[in-house]
Protein backbone atom coordinates (compact mmCIF):
# COMPACT_ATOMS: atom_id res chain seq x y z
CA UNK A 1 0.00 0.00 0.00
CA UNK A 2 1.17 3.50 -0.88
CA UNK A 3 0.22 6.28 1.55
CA UNK A 4 -0.36 9.74 0.04
CA UNK A 5 0.07 12.28 2.82
CA UNK A 6 -3.01 14.43 3.37
CA UNK A 7 -2.19 17.98 4.40
CA UNK A 8 -4.61 19.76 2.05
CA UNK A 9 -1.91 19.83 -0.63
CA UNK A 10 -4.12 20.22 -3.69
CA UNK A 11 -2.84 17.43 -5.96
CA UNK A 12 -3.44 14.47 -3.66
CA UNK A 13 -6.35 13.12 -5.69
CA UNK A 14 -4.45 13.20 -8.98
CA UNK A 15 -1.56 11.29 -7.38
CA UNK A 16 -4.00 8.74 -5.94
CA UNK A 17 -5.70 8.36 -9.34
CA UNK A 18 -2.35 7.73 -11.05
CA UNK A 19 -1.43 5.08 -8.48
CA UNK A 20 -4.79 3.36 -8.91
CA UNK A 21 -4.24 3.42 -12.69
CA UNK A 22 -1.01 1.51 -12.05
CA UNK A 23 -2.95 -1.11 -10.09
CA UNK A 24 -1.60 -0.01 -6.72
CA UNK A 25 -3.50 0.19 -3.48
CA UNK A 26 -3.37 3.82 -2.41
CA UNK A 27 -4.78 5.71 0.54
CA UNK A 28 -4.88 9.46 1.24
CA UNK A 29 -4.19 9.81 4.94
CA UNK A 30 -2.66 11.82 7.74
CA UNK A 31 -2.85 8.94 10.24
CA UNK A 32 0.58 8.29 11.73
CA UNK A 33 0.26 4.50 12.01
CA UNK A 34 -1.12 4.13 8.49
CA UNK A 35 1.76 6.18 7.08
CA UNK A 36 4.43 4.31 9.05
CA UNK A 37 2.86 0.99 8.07
CA UNK A 38 2.81 1.75 4.36
CA UNK A 39 5.14 0.14 1.80
CA UNK A 40 5.86 3.59 0.39
CA UNK A 41 4.87 7.18 1.16
CA UNK A 42 4.29 10.12 -1.18
CA UNK A 43 4.33 13.78 -0.14
CA UNK A 44 2.56 15.71 -2.93
CA UNK A 45 2.11 19.45 -2.94
CA UNK A 46 1.23 22.67 -4.67
CA UNK A 47 1.25 26.07 -2.99
CA UNK A 48 3.55 28.01 -0.70
CA UNK A 49 6.42 26.58 1.35
CA UNK A 50 5.53 28.42 4.57
CA UNK A 51 1.84 27.54 4.47
CA UNK A 52 2.64 23.90 3.73
CA UNK A 53 5.03 23.60 6.68
CA UNK A 54 2.42 25.23 8.92
CA UNK A 55 -0.13 22.60 7.89
CA UNK A 56 2.33 19.71 8.30
CA UNK A 57 3.03 20.89 11.84
CA UNK A 58 -0.64 21.45 12.62
CA UNK A 59 -1.47 17.90 11.56
CA UNK A 60 1.48 16.44 13.50
CA UNK A 61 3.10 15.15 10.31
CA UNK A 62 6.63 16.56 10.58
CA UNK A 63 7.93 13.93 12.99
CA UNK A 64 6.00 11.20 11.17
CA UNK A 65 7.75 12.10 7.91
CA UNK A 66 11.14 12.24 9.60
CA UNK A 67 10.48 8.82 11.13
CA UNK A 68 9.59 7.43 7.68
CA UNK A 69 12.94 8.59 6.36
CA UNK A 70 14.84 7.29 9.39
CA UNK A 71 13.18 3.86 9.19
CA UNK A 72 14.00 3.39 5.51
CA UNK A 73 10.45 3.54 4.15
CA UNK A 74 10.60 4.58 0.47
CA UNK A 75 9.51 8.22 0.38
CA UNK A 76 8.73 10.39 -2.66
CA UNK A 77 8.28 14.17 -2.63
CA UNK A 78 6.52 15.74 -5.62
CA UNK A 79 6.78 19.44 -6.63
CA UNK A 80 6.32 21.40 -3.39
CA UNK A 81 6.85 18.03 -1.70
CA UNK A 82 10.42 18.08 -3.06
CA UNK A 83 11.06 21.59 -1.76
CA UNK A 84 9.76 20.75 1.73
CA UNK A 85 12.43 18.05 2.07
CA UNK A 86 15.07 20.77 2.34
CA UNK A 87 15.92 23.14 5.21
CA UNK A 88 14.49 26.40 3.87
CA UNK A 89 13.17 28.26 0.84
CA UNK A 90 13.56 31.80 -0.46
CA UNK A 91 9.77 31.79 -0.72
CA UNK A 92 9.33 31.78 3.08
CA UNK A 93 12.41 33.19 4.86
CA UNK A 94 12.78 31.97 8.43
CA UNK A 95 10.49 28.95 7.98
CA UNK A 96 12.22 25.65 8.76
CA UNK A 97 11.61 22.82 6.29
CA UNK A 98 11.90 19.09 6.92
CA UNK A 99 15.67 19.20 6.32
CA UNK A 100 15.96 15.59 5.15
CA UNK A 101 18.23 16.61 2.25
CA UNK A 102 20.83 19.34 1.76
CA UNK A 103 20.35 22.15 -0.73
CA UNK A 104 18.73 25.51 -1.40
CA UNK A 105 15.29 26.37 -2.78
CA UNK A 106 15.65 29.52 -4.89
CA UNK A 107 13.26 31.69 -6.89
CA UNK A 108 13.39 31.26 -10.66
CA UNK A 109 14.79 34.56 -12.02
CA UNK A 110 12.75 36.54 -14.52
CA UNK A 111 15.32 36.56 -17.31
CA UNK A 112 15.15 36.39 -21.09
CA UNK A 113 11.42 36.99 -21.18
CA UNK A 114 10.66 33.72 -19.40
CA UNK A 115 7.40 33.64 -17.50
CA UNK A 116 7.36 32.80 -13.80
CA UNK A 117 5.82 30.54 -12.63
CA UNK A 118 7.25 27.97 -14.98
CA UNK A 119 4.17 26.11 -16.23
CA UNK A 120 4.34 23.48 -18.93
CA UNK A 121 6.29 20.64 -20.49
CA UNK A 122 10.07 20.61 -20.45
CA UNK A 123 12.93 18.26 -21.33
CA UNK A 124 14.68 16.28 -18.63
CA UNK A 125 18.43 15.77 -18.87
CA UNK A 126 19.10 12.39 -17.31
CA UNK A 127 22.21 12.01 -15.19
CA UNK A 128 22.45 8.24 -15.64
CA UNK A 129 22.03 7.27 -12.01
CA UNK A 130 19.34 6.40 -9.55
CA UNK A 131 16.37 4.04 -9.43
CA UNK A 132 13.43 6.42 -9.84
CA UNK A 133 14.17 7.16 -13.51
CA UNK A 134 15.19 3.63 -14.46
CA UNK A 135 14.23 2.73 -18.03
CA UNK A 136 13.98 6.32 -19.29
CA UNK A 137 16.12 7.32 -22.25
CA UNK A 138 16.89 10.43 -24.26
CA UNK A 139 15.37 13.66 -22.98
CA UNK A 140 11.88 12.71 -21.82
CA UNK A 141 9.20 15.39 -21.49
CA UNK A 142 7.62 16.06 -18.08
CA UNK A 143 5.18 18.64 -16.73
CA UNK A 144 6.26 21.44 -14.36
CA UNK A 145 4.33 24.02 -12.32
CA UNK A 146 6.63 26.02 -10.03
CA UNK A 147 8.19 29.39 -9.23
CA UNK A 148 11.03 28.04 -7.07
CA UNK A 149 13.66 25.45 -7.89
CA UNK A 150 16.18 23.23 -6.16
CA UNK A 151 19.91 23.76 -6.14
CA UNK A 152 21.15 20.61 -4.38
CA UNK A 153 24.28 20.87 -2.28
CA UNK A 154 25.74 17.62 -3.64
CA UNK A 155 25.59 16.83 -7.35
CA UNK A 156 25.68 13.08 -6.69
CA UNK A 157 22.09 13.05 -5.41
CA UNK A 158 20.80 14.71 -8.62
CA UNK A 159 19.26 12.23 -11.08
CA UNK A 160 17.95 14.71 -13.66
CA UNK A 161 18.06 18.40 -14.51
CA UNK A 162 16.00 20.81 -16.60
CA UNK A 163 16.72 24.23 -18.09
CA UNK A 164 14.43 27.22 -17.59
CA UNK A 165 16.62 30.30 -17.38
CA UNK A 166 18.64 28.42 -14.76
CA UNK A 167 19.79 24.86 -14.26
CA UNK A 168 17.05 23.18 -12.24
CA UNK A 169 17.82 20.06 -10.24
CA UNK A 170 14.63 18.32 -11.34
CA UNK A 171 14.91 15.05 -9.42
CA UNK A 172 17.04 13.72 -6.60
CA UNK A 173 17.44 10.60 -4.54
CA UNK A 174 19.43 9.65 -1.50
CA UNK A 175 18.91 6.30 0.18
CA UNK A 176 15.17 5.77 0.58
CA UNK A 177 14.28 9.43 -0.10
CA UNK A 178 13.27 10.37 -3.66
CA UNK A 179 11.89 13.63 -5.03
CA UNK A 180 10.98 15.34 -8.29
CA UNK A 181 10.16 18.98 -8.99
CA UNK A 182 7.91 18.05 -11.91
CA UNK A 183 4.56 16.28 -11.63
CA UNK A 184 4.85 12.62 -12.68
CA UNK A 185 1.10 12.18 -12.17
CA UNK A 186 0.56 14.73 -14.98
CA UNK A 187 3.46 13.62 -17.21
CA UNK A 188 1.79 10.99 -19.39
CA UNK A 189 3.66 7.72 -20.02
CA UNK A 190 6.97 9.06 -18.68
CA UNK A 191 5.31 10.00 -15.42
CA UNK A 192 3.61 6.63 -15.13
CA UNK A 193 6.97 4.94 -15.63
CA UNK A 194 8.45 7.05 -12.82
CA UNK A 195 5.58 6.35 -10.42
CA UNK A 196 5.75 2.70 -11.41
CA UNK A 197 9.44 2.63 -10.57
CA UNK A 198 8.69 4.10 -7.15
CA UNK A 199 6.03 1.49 -6.53
CA UNK A 200 8.46 -1.30 -7.47
CA UNK A 201 11.01 0.12 -5.03
CA UNK A 202 8.33 0.31 -2.32
CA UNK A 203 7.18 -3.27 -2.87
CA UNK A 204 10.64 -4.82 -3.08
Amino acid sequence: MIAVIDYDAGNMKSVEKALLHLGQEAVITRDRETILGADGVILPGVGAFGDAMKRLRAFGLVETIRKCAAEGIPFLGICLGLQLLFAESEESPGVEGLHLLEGRIRRIPRTGGLKVPHVGWNDLYLQGRGRLLEGLTGNPYVYFVHSYYLQAEREEIVTSTAEYGVNIHASVEEGNVFACQFHPEKSSETGMRILGNFCKIAMS
